[in-house]
């Protein structure tokens, strides 16, 4: 392992602290991280290829080389089936109990993530993955916030069965940015 990867290997670990501790709605934790194993990023990487190819969808294929020549990936998600408890109607129901009737009833989820979520949780996640970017910035580690690694981290049950929203975070640290000048294949 050389220096840099060491490093980048420690940078993710502060991220996910700093994801940890980002402020949150009543100070309810509801965040699930992880950093993934080699295994485990080649095994994202084969998977999102195999769906942007499916699916026709290019910009999946890019960001698989992408997690393929990362240092690390950090995957940051939320549990946002768990309402707040504030009836603020922002999910679309007005109640958090109509909420959580709705999303109860949801039983296989056919899109990227798995919805209904509660509003407030995603500001939350956002928050969380935003301080985790920022601490890579930080300390000088290339990143990219990637919604297509989330969601295939999420179909392969990274984060468990309870995760309905995720975003995966590579990192890189080399003598250019692998993040930037790419390509969507078509």
């Amino acid at each position: 392992m050389t220096v840099e990867k060491t490093a980048v290997t420690t940078v993710a670990g502060l991220m996910a602290l700093a994801a940890r501790t980002a402020p949150k709605a009543k100070g309810q934790d509801e965040i699930l991280i992880t950093l993934l194993t080699s295994t485990q990023q080649k095994k994202l990487s084969l998977a999102m290829t195999k769906y942007g190819t499916k699916n026709e969808l290019g910009f999946f294929l890019r960001d698989a080389k992408n997690i393929l020549a990362s240092d690390a990936v950090l995957v940051i998600g939320i549990q946002g089936k768990i309402a707040v408890g504030i009836n603020c109607g922002a999910c679309g129901y007005a109640t958090c109990a109509a909420f959580t009737k709705a999303s109860g009833a949801v039983k296989k989820r056919t899109t990227p993530f798995a919805g209904p979520n509660c509003a407030v949780r995603m500001a939350d996640l956002g928050i969380a993955v935003g301080s985790a970017a920022k601490t890579a910035q930080i300390h000088n580690v290339d990143n990219r916030i990637m919604y297509t690694a989330g969601s295939v981290a999420l179909d392969l049950g990274f984060l468990g069965k309870e995760c309905t929203v995720a975003y995966a975070i590579p990192l890189s640290a080399s003598g250019k940015n692998i993040f930037f000048d790419r390509v969507v294949v078509k």
